[in-house]
């Protein structure tokens, strides 16, 4: 049988305060408990720690021995909690994120400077990935997910949400036209994603209600491709406003269909598993996220 922690403590305790009564009530234990630990650990040594006096309790060569280990095991305890509460003041370690590549791109880069300025401790490694992945198989602590979730076996955290828009950029409208109704699209060049069709369903209001199902001319499994694209005037696009407010801001891309868009708006998570802890250095982040990631 291996020696406890009980045991160590019981013991370092009588030998500092000379007695089992005060090593008991040091400890908060009864004087029996302490007998009991005491009596465990020189069984399970096999040999002779304390001699007990009438008087007093003195350290046998062997107790000397013992007691110096006994010492430094207990002092590299509490080293290793004052280390974990100083890593709960000040977060530390590896953080590993993933996101899709716009949103890594437009919303977590430009505040990854201020970050390490705030929490120098902590070791960034970003992971960007345009499908949902495995958070165990790729070791990701957190993942920024957009739009609906559906994985029932991560924790979620609202952090912000975006509003999806029909764009063009001025070259491509002054070219082909501007489209004055959603019916109208049929005679342009769009640009849809690949993989997942839902992301194809735009918020245009018409004989389809609120959302219009198109059917691309050109595909791009990634939103920064698509953007990319509607910059240099290969079509329109329908795109959050994380990823494309600056270039409306700049005339680089122009909003169309205004008047017949509807006011949908992605939400934007954080997931991690239930069954894990949430560690300090992921609350830190995710709180400094949603601080700064304004409701596009």
């Amino acid at each position: 049988m291996k020696t406890t922690l009980e045991e160590l403590q019981a013991f370092a305790a009588v030998v500092d305060g000379g007695s089992i009564t005060a090593a008991a009530e040091h400890l908060g234990q009864t004087v029996s408990g302490i007998s009991r630990a005491l009596a465990r650990l020189e069984k399970k040594l096999e040999t002779t720690l304390l001699r007990r006096t009438t008087r007093r309790i003195e350290l046998t060569e062997e107790g000397q021995a013992f007691l110096a280990r006994t010492r430094a095991i207990l002092a590299a305890l509490d080293d290793a909690e004052e280390h974990m509460a100083a890593r709960r003041l000040q977060p530390a370690g590896r953080l590993r994120v993933n996101a899709a590549t716009p949103f890594m791109l437009h919303a977590v880069v430009p505040l990854v400077p201020e970050f390490r300025r705030a929490y120098p401790q902590i070791t960034l490694e970003l992971d960007t990935d345009e499908l949902n992945i495995d958070l165990l198989a790729r070791r990701i602590d957190v993942a920024i997910r957009i739009g609906p979730l559906r994985d029932s076996t991560l924790h979620a955290r609202p952090l912000a949400t975006s509003r999806i828009r029909v764009l063009a950029s001025p070259a491509y409208l002054a070219e082909h036209g501007r489209p004055r109704t959603a019916a109208a699209l049929g005679r342009h060049t769009l640009l849809g994603f690949s993989q997942v069709e839902s992301l194809n369903r735009w918020p245009l209001r018409g004989v389809h209600g609120d959302e219009w199902l198109i059917t691309p001319h050109i595909t791009a499994s990634s939103g920064e491709t698509l953007r990319q694209l509607a910059l240099r005037g290969a079509g329109i696009v329908c795109l959050s406003d994380f990823m494309t407010a600056a270039d409306r801001e700049r005339g680089d891309l122009v909003q169309i269909l205004a008047k017949d868009t509807a006011d949908v708006r992605q939400p934007i998570s954080a997931v991690y598993y239930r069954n894990t802890q949430l560690a300090a250095r992921i609350a830190c982040f995710l709180d400094f996220l949603q601080e700064r990631l304004k409701t596009f």
